[in-house]
């Protein structure tokens, strides 16, 4: 219409519509179009006006953009240009341009436009589940997308995909993504998703992104790679710091050894890169978030000896000890090597041996120190070194041993420098920084070790020519009063106070100088300005030990004039009040959150980590015994004792105890062995009445047979001969029963001679005590069992010795009528033999029936003396008890005739004090004493006379 009014020379078109205008019109457009094409127009319209007109394009068609990703799906053109039109409204860039007021502006509208899109949590799943096209221009633009959202709405949106299905398994997948476009921005936008949330972070590590990440910085070429290298490390940090789930899975992958080629360099290292400096911080970074302070002892432990035992710690001491790295590597590097040491006593010897690459070759210790005292070296370097000397003497006895060594008089080598000259050399320097650094590297040295502190106490000082040395404690005192600056003070009175506490000879030797006391008086009592009140505090501190590790020494310096001396001189409510600024000052709170030492400048570096737990410790003790009494005193020494008496009975009855543990166990191992005996004794039974089953049978059937061939014989005569035959045999199988018998008397008779031994045991046992006594019932029981059953068996061989007795008259009676044969005389020889036998056998029989009486009196008896040993126990126990109250009441008796004793006392010396005030004469108890002493001598003269 246009064109035609145009050629028919009608009027020109009406004014242009407006951005406002335009975009409602492509937003009607989108919302009623029923072509594709259409739609798809509409959309890229709306992405190239979405920078320039963002309010409007948010506005108007965000709900619209949204349905086009609802609805079609299937065309990825469309679905790419709503995902970029959303990422230009949501995403904040900063542009050079823009002023600060600008800026902001566009923030608060990306915040604005994020919240709208996140407030219904599908369109956050919609996005994520678009993350599944392959389609470069719909995958692409969603990852943008969604990192902007997670930058605007981190704790919004990490919420939403860690409830969302797969949600972080369908991020994880764009790093194995082969187009680097979208594999690094996948990496930024895993950045942006781990931040602060440990679900997510231990989510990410589990889909195997070490494994993921280490390749990527291998294949991108380690340290010399760019900023890909450097998005991986970011990632790596942010899943493994302060989270110790990841860090352990870190370490049992194996994957700390995967870090030591990263800090192989060469032996020119000059001309780095800015992205390499960058990624090698990153890599020290990342060493230090695994052996952090911060880390369970555990973990940080475990993780240095990996390190170790992989040769990572090597290599980062070759960085330490190369030329030509840059300085803020070789800063990040001591740090590193710092935390690497800190508290392992392998690695600490390690780095001890470590020697640098000069002639002659110096111990990498003491290059390290050199660089700490020397003040053209930049500030954090030197912080650097005291922070990496630090570590190396925390908790390492044997270091601080050789760094103390290095002072005293018998080891010092003057042909080379040592640690310790160092050390006194910085503590003595006109350099600040250099005093203070000095001074706390010496406490640490001493750090809760008794044996240095006293050793350090030899330590002699020249400090002129013609003047007699000086103790190192003596002249740390003459800088202190010689009024230097406070950093210095300061650190001097943090090494007097770690070196003289828990040590009372130190005191004694500091107490010792008659300059000492007054001075620090006269320091905490003057009223100085604000820069002064922590040189106060401190001095109060120093005080403050001197009283509360007093031994009482010196007369003149005991803690009772040491309190006198404060109340008088300072006051005790000042004293308090002075030894409170410490912890009150802004640095203080500072240095005590983590071990480095880190500072904004060199002027703010005043207070130790180690120290700050040393005042924590000693300030409320402190506060203590200086408000203490000569009488708490007194009583705090008698509780002390009392508490002392009360341990060494503990003690006593401890060892009762343990020793009768030892005799129960003793006792214990008896009845083991006695139970396992028993066992082989009911075994022996058990087998003995199987034989004994058996003989039976064999005893039925011979009875059968008899009976058969009685029959036999009745009816014919000529068969004597066959029935002679068969009594020969039945002999033999009676004889043969017979030496079974025997050896069965024979057994039977050995386990009697054990059971008296038995019972002979259990008789001394029962002598030494009534401690096993249930266990000895058990036994005896046991023994009646075994006993019944001997009895048992004793009557069923009665039995059979009847019956076979029978037997043998019924073969009498069939020989009687055989007796013609000549076999006859020699089977009635046999049967008496066998009689004979018989009879010895009964014997026996009658003998062990009387042995086992007299056990079963042996029992009884045993059975008595147990009654009467528990009985005598309980007595026994009953009069302990009752005089251990009588001694309770004693003692609390004589505690309150003590009391009254002296009362009286007290009343009688005031009567006293005010007769002599009237002016009476008062006899004192020591002329009483002296005239009775008189008046009895003088009886005796009498006497003589």
């Amino acid at each position: 219409m246009n064109f035609l009014r145009g050629v028919m020379g009608g009027q020109a078109a009406g004014p242009q519509p407006s951005g406002a205008e335009t975009i409602q019109k492509l937003c009607d457009r989108v919302a009623s179009s029923t072509l594709l094409e259409d739609r798809r127009d509409a959309v890229r319209a709306l992405k190239s006006l979405s920078k320039k007109y963002r309010m409007e394009v948010g506005t108007q068609a965000m709900d619209h953009l949204i349905n086009i990703l609802q609805t079609d799906r299937s065309d990825s053109e469309i679905l790419g240009y709503a995902l970029d039109t959303l990422y230009n409204i949501i995403c904040n860039d900063e542009e050079e341009e823009q002023d600060e007021a600008a800026q902001k502006q566009a923030d608060d509208l990306g915040a604005q436009f994020t919240e709208q899109f996140v407030q219904d949590p599908e369109h956050v799943t919609l996005l994520l589940a678009l993350l599944e096209e392959f389609d470069f221009h719909v995958r692409w633009p969603g990852v943008k997308l969604l990192t902007a959202l997670l930058k605007n709405q981190c704790v919004q949106v990490q919420g939403i995909i860690l409830v969302s299905p797969m949600g972080v398994s369908r991020l994880m997948d764009l790093l194995a993504d082969s187009r680097e476009v979208i594999r690094n921005d996948g990496l930024l936008l895993l950045q942006q998703l781990t931040k602060s949330n440990a679900a997510i972070q231990k989510i990410v590590a589990f889909e195997n992104a070490f494994e993921r990440l280490l390749d990527i910085i291998t294949e991108e070429g380690s340290s010399d790679g760019g900023i890909v290298v450097e998005d991986c490390l970011l990632l790596l940090v942010n899943l493994l710091k302060n989270n110790s789930s990841n860090q352990n899975f870190f370490k049992e992958g194996s994957y700390i050894q995967r870090m030591k080629p990263w800090f192989e360099v060469g032996d020119d290292n000059s001309g780095w890169s800015a992205q390499k400096v960058t990624n090698l911080h990153l890599m020290l970074q990342l060493v230090r978030v695994m052996v952090s302070p911060v880390n369970s002892p555990g973990a940080s432990a475990s993780c240095q000896k990996s390190m170790y035992q992989c040769g990572l710690l090597q290599q980062l001491c070759t960085i330490l000890m190369a030329t030509g790295v840059p300085a803020d590597i070789l800063t990040e590097t001591i740090n590193t090597v710092s935390e690497v040491i800190r508290g392992s006593q392998v690695n600490q010897d390690y780095f001890a041996s470590v020697n640098a690459p000069s002639n002659p070759p110096r111990p990498a210790i003491v290059v390290l120190l050199m660089s700490m005292v020397n003040e053209r070296q930049p500030f954090v370097l030197r912080c650097a070194v005291l922070y990496c000397f630090q570590c190396f003497l925390y908790k390492n006895q044997k270091g601080q041993g050789e760094i103390v060594a290095t002072l005293l008089p018998s080891t010092i080598d003057a042909n080379s420098i040592s640690a310790g000259q160092l050390l006194c050399g910085g503590l003595f320097s006109v350099d600040s920084l250099s005093n203070w650094c000095a001074a706390v590297a010496l406490a640490h040295a001493l750090q809760d070790n008794l044996t240095q502190k006293e050793q350090l106490l030899r330590v002699q000082l020249a400090t002129s020519l013609g003047k007699p040395p000086v103790s190192l404690l003596q002249q740390c005192t003459n800088i202190l009063s010689q009024g230097s600056k406070v950093q210095t003070r300061v650190g001097l009175l943090m090494l007097l106070c770690t070196w003289i506490n828990n040590c009372p000879i130190a005191v004694t030797h500091f107490l010792h100088n008659q300059e000492n006391v007054p001075f620090l008086t006269a320091q905490i009592s003057e009223n100085l300005g604000e820069d002064e009140r922590l040189v106060q505090g401190l001095c109060a501190l120093l005080l403050g030990i001197c009283i509360y590790y007093n031994d009482n020494s010196l007369e003149n310096y005991t803690k009772e004039k040491l309190k006198q001396l404060i109340e008088k001189r300072i006051g005790k409510e000042n004293f308090v009040e002075k030894l409170g600024f410490i912890t009150k000052h802004e640095l203080y709170s500072r240095a005590a959150q983590k071990p480095q030492p880190v500072f904004p400048s060199p002027e703010q570096m005043l207070f130790d980590h180690e120290f700050t737990k040393l005042v924590k410790e000693l300030e409320g003790v402190i506060t203590k015994a200086v408000h203490k009494s000569s009488e708490d005193e007194k009583k705090e020494e008698e509780v002390k004792k009392t508490l002392e008496q009360h341990d060494n009975i503990v003690t006593q009855y401890k060892e009762l105890i343990r020793e009768q543990d030892a005799q129960i166990q003793e006792l214990k191992e008896q009845v083991a062995s006695m139970s396992s005996q028993n066992e082989q004794m009911q075994t022996t039974v058990t087998q003995q009445l199987a034989q004994i089953q058996q003989h039976k049978d064999q005893y039925n059937i011979l009875k059968l047979k008899l009976g058969k061939e009685n029959q036999n014989q009745s009816n014919s005569q000529g068969d004597s001969s066959q029935v002679n035959g068969l009594q020969t045999e039945e002999l033999t199988q009676l004889r043969e029963e017979v030496e079974e018998l025997r050896k069965q008397h024979t057994l039977l008779q050995t386990q009697l001679h054990d059971k008296d031994a038995l019972i002979n045991t259990l008789r001394s046992e029962t002598a030494e005590g009534s401690a096993g006594g249930s266990d000895n019932t058990e036994l005896l029981k046991e023994l009646e069992a075994l006993r019944s059953q001997v009895e048992s068996q004793l009557a069923e061989i009665n039995q059979m010795k009847t019956e076979r007795q029978e037997l043998l008259r019924r073969a009498e009676a069939g020989s009687s009528d055989a007796a013609s044969s000549s076999d006859g005389s020699l089977d009635a020889a046999k049967m008496a033999e066998v009689e004979s036998r018989l009879a010895a056998q009964t014997t026996e029989t009658e003998r062990l029936k009387e042995e086992a009486k007299s056990l079963s009196a042996s029992r009884a008896e045993l059975e008595q003396q147990l009654a009467s040993a528990t009985s005598t126990v309980a007595i026994l126990q009953t009069e302990q008890a009752k005089l251990q109250t009588e001694v309770q009441e004693s003692k609390k008796e004589q505690d309150d005739l003590l009391m009254l004793l002296a009362d009286q006392d007290q009343k009688i010396h005031s009567l006293k004090q005010k007769l002599k005030d009237l002016g009476e004469t008062v006899d004192d108890e020591d002329d009483l004493e002296a005239r009775d002493q008189t008046d009895d001598d003088f009886e005796e003269d009498e006497d003589e006379d």
